[in-house]
């Protein structure tokens, strides 16, 4: 089904609940998108809907609706413990977002009880939340919802509580197959009725999501919504309102581009992405301090709790900066972004659509900017034709200023910044060795002295990359050790750690001393060894002793060893001891008439 188009709400061929209208109306939601106008008659019609739609269309609404209005028709109610309804989405942010949503509508149905289970605080938390309020419709992460299925020892039977379900609903199913979900997604599945109606909807499809839309959705509506003005012969995955530019510069000079950009959008809300957290914290960091007067967030997937206040807060602001990884490029809805900033190309072209996609959202306007080296600008090509994304050239960044100077001071005043500097330089050569785009994005290509002038560092990391290669070109700081915290409790730290360093230090010096001169006196000893052995030979040479003499002296030992292991009696090793020593004399007189004779 495709190019279907939008309309009034009570155009809709199915009626909706009257309270669930007036909650659009309170929203300012007056008209549906193409999504919304698909997706809603069919799945309040129990069908099983995959929907493909670009980033930005509306699909929170297009599940939201219906699975209000399949759970307002139960002929039986929902008791406390009873799920009626389960929404799986990859990211916390995206569940938050989903949950404000439903909650606004859960105003006028208090009959329904919501609960969020998502990362980044306790599952016990979680277990006493459901047991005290209970939850109907339950809006998820995979991890820990499948967490949350174990967790009957402490007193939360979900697998009963899920018997129930009416609606089950994947929200950016490719991204929760991209972040390795798929065993949770099929664990989960496990524990679910069969007889359920199950919405699917991602912006875009893979050969993983039609394996899951398989065992998942039982003879599915598939749903393709474009947008008007789209031929059909093309896909567009980006919003038809987005203006999609790319800038061209060179490593030393991107990061004062940015700035300058940054200082001259003073007043409009951005995102601003890096490829590695590390590089959100040293970047993020610089901003904070080059940017004044403006409100500068940092985001990404290693923080914990801190990564929920932080987007709450991001979306209240009215302008500022959020810099983020691509924990953020998926399926969030921040109100009003203006610009959304690529200072890496993401490791994948479909995340490239999906970044451009937190701006110009829902019928809004929104422009997004690439950042490009000189030698990757046949990216641009490469998105035009890949992800039928074309991009036009920026016009040159007006009075931008060597911002790096500044930055270098910054590092040179706190070993925190240093440090941060230090590994946000590994992680992006790190993630550059793996971009999904080798042809382009080659790692061979980099000119590593540029690329850490560009990061303002004080000296080049030790890293397998740039082992056994010089760098003339960039000038390096030597005594960075001498480069204290301004934290004086790490400052501490970091002194007791050297102290101990030095200690260690002295203590291997002097065993490799100790060593040497062991080596010189087994030398010594072995000298001693050899020339005993050969004067010992010598004696040997001039010895009387024959070789008979020597197989008897052996033939007691053997019996010897024998008696001892009780192989023979006493008597026996008397018996031929004696034989022995009589053999022995004869052949000692015969020995010594023959030398006499010999003497004649």
């Amino acid at each position: 089904m495709e190019n279907i188009t939008d309309g009034k709400w009570d155009s809709l061929p199915v009626k909706l609940h009257d309270d669930i209208l007036q909650t659009l109306k309170e929203l300012k939601f007056t008209n549906m998108t193409p999504v919304q106008s698909a997706c809603i008659p069919l799945f309040m019609s129990n069908k099983d809907v995959a929907a493909e739609a670009i980033t930005g269309s509306g699909k929170t609404l297009a599940f939201v609706i219906p699975v209000l209005e399949i759970l307002l028709k139960r002929e039986e109610k929902l008791r406390k413990m009873q799920v009626g309804a389960l929404i799986i989405t990859p990211t916390r942010e995206l569940a938050l977002q989903i949950t404000e949503v439903i909650g606004r509508f859960l105003e006028k149905f208090p009959q329904f009880r919501q609960i969020l289970l998502i990362g980044g605080s306790n599952p016990i938390e979680d277990v006493e939340k459901f047991k005290t309020h209970g939850g109907n419709i339950v809006v998820a992460t995979p991890g820990r919802l499948e967490d949350m299925f174990r967790r009957k020892a402490d007193g939360l039977d979900l697998a009963t509580a899920v018997k129930s379900l009416d609606v089950l609903v994947l929200d950016e199913a490719d991204r929760l197959l991209d972040m390795g979900f798929e065993m949770s997604l099929n664990a989960i599945l496990g524990y679910l009725p069969k007889q359920r109606r199950t919405g699917l909807f991602s912006a875009t499809q893979t050969q993983e999501l039609e394996k899951l839309v398989r065992a998942g959705l039982r003879n599915p509506v598939r749903i393709t919504v474009k947008e008007k003005g789209v031929a059909a012969s093309s896909v567009q995955k980006t919003p038809a309102r987005l203006s999609n530019y790319y800038t061209v510069c060179r490593a030393e000079d991107k990061f004062n581009t940015l700035v300058a950009f940054l200082r001259q959008h003073k007043h409009e809300k951005q995102l601003v992405f890096f490829s590695t957290c590390a590089c959100v914290e040293y970047f993020g960091k610089a901003l904070e301090i080059l940017i004044k007067g403006v409100t500068v967030h940092c985001i990404h997937g290693k923080m914990k709790e801190k990564r929920n206040k932080i987007f709450a807060d991001f979306r209240e602001l009215k302008s500022g900066i959020l810099v983020c990884t691509d924990v953020m490029a998926r399926g969030i809805d921040i109100p009003e972004v203006n610009w959304v900033l690529q200072y890496d190309p993401p490791s994948s072209a479909s995340s490239f659509v999906h970044r451009c996609g937190r701006t110009a959202r829902i019928g809004n306007y929104g422009s997004a900017l690439v950042f490009l080296l000189p030698m990757e600008e046949s990216y641009v090509s490469f998105l035009s034709i890949n992800q039928k994304c074309p991009l036009q050239k920026f016009p040159p960044v007006k009075d931008v200023v060597d911002v790096l100077p500044k930055v270098k001071e910054m590092a040179l005043g706190d070993r925190a910044m240093f440090e941060k500097g230090m590994k946000a330089f590994v992680s992006c050569v790190q993630a550059y060795a793996k971009h999904e785009c080798s042809l382009i994005f080659r790692i061979k290509d980099l000119d590593f002295a540029a690329l850490a002038r560009g990061f303002a560092l004080l000296r080049l990391p030790k890293m397998p990359e740039l082992r056994g290669k010089t760098f003339p070109d960039f000038t390096e700081i030597k005594d960075t050790d001498a480069i204290r915290f301004k934290d004086k409790n790490r400052e501490k730290q970091r002194q007791v750690m050297l102290a101990q360093q030095k200690d260690k230090e002295t203590e291997k010096s002097s065993r490799r001393h100790f060593v040497k001169n062991k080596a010189w006196s087994k030398q010594k000893t072995r000298k001693d060894r050899k020339k005993k052995v050969a004067a010992k030979r010598k004696l040997n040479e001039g010895s009387d002793v024959d070789d008979e003499d020597i197989n008897e002296l052996l033939n007691d030992t053997r019996l010897l060893k024998k008696l001892k292991k009780g192989k023979i009696s006493q008597e026996d090793f008397d018996k031929h001891m004696d034989a022995a020593g009589t053999s022995k004399h004869g052949r000692a007189a015969t020995s010594h008439d023959g030398s006499d004779g010999d003497g004649e």
